[in-house]
């Protein structure tokens, strides 16, 4: 391959990973030519991207990048899967790609990178059990509101039991019974 060819692919590269946070390298070989196209579909349907990176060149586009770090994991055929909207995390496509992997056994995982952390193959699975942002953000909120939650419920409950009791004698005089104290 010339030297100027290949510097539009670095740039082909640059262009399409930049702001690129993260990503699941796959290598996909000997998956059917079928089940790849039915693979690529269904990602995409999540709005997630598969593209086959030639490793050499992928290293120089994302060498003083975020996904610098995902270099070392740049050997034999790799397929990097990522997300395309920003409502879509790495989280998402390693459940997405631990899902299709159940389907296809020649799906093999090579690594991930996400957020500047390096997963190796075997932590895939584990990537894919992380809460994505929204569910972190959820999971803070709900933190955050418990003890509210608790304090107004403390605050209340005092006042709740004195207006039962007066709704209690309310009922007891507008029936004619009359109200007496117990002794004791």
């Amino acid at each position: 391959m010339s030297k100027p060819v290949k510097n539009l692919i670095i740039e082909a590269y640059r262009q399409r990973f930049d702001g690129l946070g993260g990503a699941v390298l796959i290598d996909i070989r000997g998956i059917k030519s079928n089940d790849n196209n039915r693979l690529r579909h269904g990602l995409a349907e999540k709005r997630i991207k598969v593209t086959v990176v030639k490793n050499s060149l992928a290293q120089r586009a994302f060498a003083d990048t975020d996904m610098a770090q995902i270099n070392e994991l740049l050997e034999g055929p790799t397929a990097l899967a990522y997300p395309v909207d920003e409502d879509v995390s790495v989280v998402g496509v390693a459940r997405e790609l631990i899902s299709w992997a159940k389907q296809m056994e020649r799906l093999e995982f090579k690594g991930a990178l996400m957020d500047g952390i390096l997963f190796g193959p075997d932590q895939i699975e584990a990537l894919s059990k992380y809460p994505t942002k929204e569910e972190a953000q959820s999971q803070v909120v709900q933190i955050l509101l418990t003890p509210a939650q608790k304090l107004v419920g403390s605050i209340l409950s005092p006042g709740r039991k004195v207006a039962s009791l007066i709704e209690a004698i309310r009922e007891k005089l507008e029936q004619g019974q009359t109200i007496t104290k117990k002794a004791g």
